[in-house]
């Protein structure tokens, strides 16, 4: 059996009880005007804007979120030697927390674990910056710049999130292309495959020829295009599935 690339969206965090953004009972659904929080061209013109958005940020369930199950259970398949890619549109960085490792991962709307400066791009862990939101509501660099005489850079603080109005990370979407062709079968886990280009991916492999499974409790947009729809909970359908998997190859 050859390694299996998997896409994840929303669905497999709100299995760990993180509610998702665009879904019936969504945040943004039942308060639109949130979708502020991940404005770039506010967050960079506007103190008030900026301050409001680490603070939702702190404050989100996203922050303080612990893996679930099915998080674990592709830490399962890695360490079975049988994931070629996490390929992620959730920032929330529970991949990371569950353990799988950063050569498979990839943050295609990037994480919310760490952050950088907008002016010197140094960067820091988000934990960090969140523990001293209190003293620091408007974070910014404290690096040292040698050519500045060691004055601090005093740049912009960000999360690594992709914010509406930026691009995805460079070479994400690269990276994650590369790894599905090599893959013998491709999982989707929880996302309903409408934001792009992350959805892309479904029918980049399915030119491929490559194996299609889709589990997710609603339709998506390339149900058609996948060998095999799971409408099952993620946190029972993603272990039973990995544990099979993982059997076949014994």
């Amino acid at each position: 059996m050859g390694k299996i690339a998997v896409l994840t969206g929303a669905g497999i965090s709100t299995s760990a009880g993180i509610p998702d953004f665009r879904g019936p009972d969504g945040v943004w659904t039942k308060h639109p005007e949130q979708m502020n929080v991940y404005d770039i061209m506010s967050f960079m013109t506007d103190q008030e804007a900026r301050e409001y958005s680490w603070r939702w940020q702190k404050e989100s369930p996203v922050w303080g979120a612990r893996p679930g199950v099915a998080h674990k259970a592709l830490v399962m398949l890695e360490q079975a030697g049988l994931l070629s890619v996490l390929a992620t549109q959730n920032f929330d960085a529970l991949h990371e927390k569950a353990g799988n490792s950063s050569d498979v991962i990839v943050n295609l709307h990037g994480t919310i674990g760490t952050s950088h400066c907008m002016t010197c791009h140094a960067q820091y862990d988000t934990a960090d910056i969140m523990n001293n939101l209190d003293q620091e509501p408007d974070p910014h660099c404290h690096r040292k710049l040698p050519f500045k005489g060691n004055m601090p850079c005093n740049g912009l603080l960000k999360t690594d999130v992709t914010y509406f109005g930026e691009s995805l990370p460079e070479g994400a979407m690269d990276k994650a292309m590369q790894r599905i062709s090599e893959s013998s079968a491709l999982w989707v886990v929880g996302s309903t495959l409408e934001v792009h280009p992350a959805a892309s991916l479904v029918p980049f492999a399915a030119q491929l020829g490559i194996p299609i499974t889709i589990m997710n409790m609603g339709a998506t947009a390339y149900d058609s295009l996948a060998q095999k729809l799971i409408r099952e909970p993620i946190q029972d359908a993603l272990p039973a599935l990995v544990e099979q998997t993982i059997a076949q190859t014994k």
